[in-house]
């Protein structure tokens, strides 16, 4: 073999040896979704978004979840070992918005990038960037839509409000403040929920977002205020309790439900009546957009930008109800069925 030939060889074998690498260091892009629980719809159709981009990208996704939505401690331990893995991005929907900050830091500082789903950390800047609803906006279209439901008698009206966590992270705090702007009540810290004066509030209660949640506090708001003809829920799960505790006492056709989700079956609950509206919100494409993040992150160093005038990027919002208002726009339960997830 002439010293040319062997040059060339060598040349070729290295080349290949780069080539063999580069292809390795991009299967070896590790990412993590941390979600608050494991049995919600919401999360399963964000699992769901990102293990189909993930596989489409060529990346490898390890997925974790809280017991219950709340519970700060196992998303703690995921960011850590997702930290210990090698991860090159976490995708977290924080339980407590505040409490993990610490861990969250730890993880950025390590050198990976950490994106918030949905429910922005506080303060937001804790993530390099927040792909969410509108969530602010998505209780002031159901609170506005059954203030118009209403009409005149929006202003007697007795409200049981069934929000999240006692630790108001910060989903909660911004659908719960976006309704009671949307019907019409004064925020006093629009950072802190229950600190309103307005008489038509009957109560607020915790569900954990969850059924059985939603049926106890309904239960509990109903013995303190039998009189409630409107219910504010964080979410469909919560929504189903609270028509099932309405129900026990035969109340559940004088009573006006709304919420959030926009899951298939909140979405079919609106169609057969159990709920008025609900906000409908899109986590297979957070999810979906979330691993694409991580993956030019990865490659360019670039982070998501946010939509203009806001300080996340927003992954859109829509009402869903059968019940049209005049000044609210909406789209019907035919067309959210179509859009809808779980």
């Amino acid at each position: 073999m002439t010293r040319l030939t062997g040059t060339i060889a060598l040349a070729g074998a290295a080349a290949l040896g780069m080539a063999v690498l580069g292809t390795a260091a991009q299967a070896e892009i590790g990412a993590c979704l941390i979600t608050k629980t494991e049995t919600n719809p919401f999360f399963v159709k964000m699992r769901e978004g990102a293990s189909a981009k993930a596989k489409e990208l060529g990346i490898t996704l390890k997925s974790y979840a809280g017991k219950i939505d709340g519970d700060n401690e196992s998303q703690v331990a995921a960011i850590e070992t997702c930290i210990a893995d090698g991860a090159r991005g976490i995708l977290i929907t924080p339980s407590n918005t505040s409490a993990i900050v610490p861990t969250v830091k730890a993880a950025r500082d390590a050198g990976l990038i950490v994106i918030a789903l949905d429910t922005p950390l506080e303060p937001i800047t804790a993530a390099d960037a927040t792909l969410a609803t509108d969530n602010f906006k998505a209780g002031e279209l159901i609170g506005a839509w059954a203030r118009a439901k209403l009409g005149d008698e929006a202003a007697n009206a007795r409200i049981a409000f069934l929000d999240l966590a006692i630790s108001q992270p910060t989903v909660d705090v911004l659908r719960d403040q976006g309704f009671m702007k949307g019907f019409g009540i004064d925020l006093n810290d629009p950072n802190v929920i229950g600190d309103e004066n307005d008489p038509r509030i009957a109560g607020h209660d915790v569900t954990a977002g969850n059924e059985e949640g939603g049926r106890k506090a309904m239960e509990n708001l109903l013995a303190k205020d039998p009189s409630i003809n409107v219910v504010y829920t964080i979410n469909e799960p919560a929504a189903a309790g609270a028509y099932e505790a309405l129900k026990a006492v035969g109340r559940e056709k004088d009573v006006l439900i709304v919420s959030v989700d926009g899951g298939c079956p909140g979405v079919q609950n609106v169609r057969e009546g159990i709920i008025g509206a609900t906000s409908q919100q899109y986590p297979l494409l957070m999810a979906s957009m979330g691993i694409e993040a991580i993956k030019k992150f990865v490659e360019t160093g670039e982070k998501p930008a946010n939509t203009p005038g806001l300080d996340f990027f927003n992954t859109g919002v829509q009402l869903v109800t059968d019940q049209p208002v005049p000044g609210v726009e909406s789209i019907d339960t035919a067309k959210g069925l179509e859009l809808c997830w779980g």
